[in-house]
């Protein structure tokens, strides 16, 4: 059984008050993870920092709000002994949790991997050390492309207080009983929005402009049939180019072979990790991967999965604010 309370208002600014609240699943699914299954680690790439508005890992169970085209849901990913405990919240909690394997990582496939993994050895060490982690497929890509287009050519820091604020400028409170989790914002409404209304939270006309460009676009790129489409879809929009795109894929449709081309670490921690070579660029990069094509993003997420990081030369990229420009 489902309660619903509350009074939704908005008065064609962000959302003013609203209380809505499931105090029962609308849907719930036992799915039954391989034994060195980590659920922390695989869906740890959904969340934006331990305060994503929109997703997060608490107590051990992991949240995660989004807009479905049945509605807006919730879905709760739990631990029940050796069995993983879906449950979502909202209209949209049956299409949620007809995706919850997806989202939880479970429908990845690492067909033929140990092979090309044991060309390497540090490669195939991280394979065994975090066999448990998997590649979650949301199914959805605008969300995806608001992240990653506010992340493109600023520091972490600045990305995600330009993600946070803007979620909070136009979300709403999600359904279930995790608050205060916030729906992301529909694209209707980021399409509608001038470009100035994005200043205040430290993002300049460019990555605005971009962004309202891919959310106007939104229902062609929720349509894409994979990640191949998608890819050409998303980098014939303006501003767009494959290190957004790939960062887009990989999460959406679970792409194991997405390469974050154009990165400002990944080129330097993959010549680092497979070559010992302190830098390296986007071609050399590419180079040393191709012995694993199919499977060249699953490496580039083992080596961020341990922490191998390529030595640091000099000061580290400032941390600015646009708001003030």
């Amino acid at each position: 059984m489902q309660g619903v309370g509350g009074v939704v208002r908005h008065g064609g600014g962000p959302w003013q008050s609203v209380r809505v609240t499931w105090t029962e699943p609308a849907a719930r699914r036992t799915l039954r993870p391989p034994a060195e299954y980590r659920l922390a680690a695989t869906v740890r790439s959904l969340t934006f920092s331990p305060y994503d508005p929109c997703a997060r890992i608490a107590a051990g169970t992991f949240w995660y709000a989004t807009r479905t085209p049945a509605g807006p849901a919730t879905l709760a990913l739990r631990p029940a002994g050796s069995d993983l405990l879906a449950e979502a919240y909202g209209p949209g909690a049956g299409w949620l949790v007809e995706r919850a394997d997806a989202i939880a990582g479970l429908r990845d496939d690492l067909t033929g991997f140990a092979e090309l993994a044991a060309a390497h050895p540090l490669v195939a060490r991280l394979a065994g050390a975090h066999r448990g982690l998997r590649m979650p497929a949301t199914g959805q890509v605008f969300p995806r492309v608001l992240r990653a287009v506010l992340e493109q050519k600023v520091t972490g820091k600045e990305a995600y207080r330009a993600y946070a604020a803007t979620v909070r400028h136009f979300g709403e409170p999600a359904p279930g009983p995790m608050q205060p989790l916030l729906l992301p914002p529909t694209p209707e409404a980021v399409a509608a929005a001038p470009y100035w209304v994005f200043h205040p939270f430290g993002v300049e006309q460019r990555r605005a402009d971009t962004l309202r460009r891919a959310a106007a676009l939104a229902g062609r790129l929720e349509r894409c049939a994979d990640s191949a489409e998608a890819t050409r879809r998303l980098t014939a929009v303006p501003g767009i180019g494959p290190w957004t795109a790939a960062e887009v894929v990989r999460v959406a449709y679970g792409d194991p072979d997405a390469v974050s081309v154009g990165d400002y670490h990944v080129p330097n921690t993959v010549a680092w990790a497979l070559a010992g070579e302190a830098r390296g660029d986007d071609a050399r990069m590419l180079a040393l991967l191709e012995p694993f094509r199919g499977h060249r993003g699953r490496v580039c997420l083992l080596l961020a999965a341990a922490g191998v990081q390529a030595p640091r030369f000099g000061p580290r990229m400032p941390i600015r604010s646009f708001a003030r420009f």
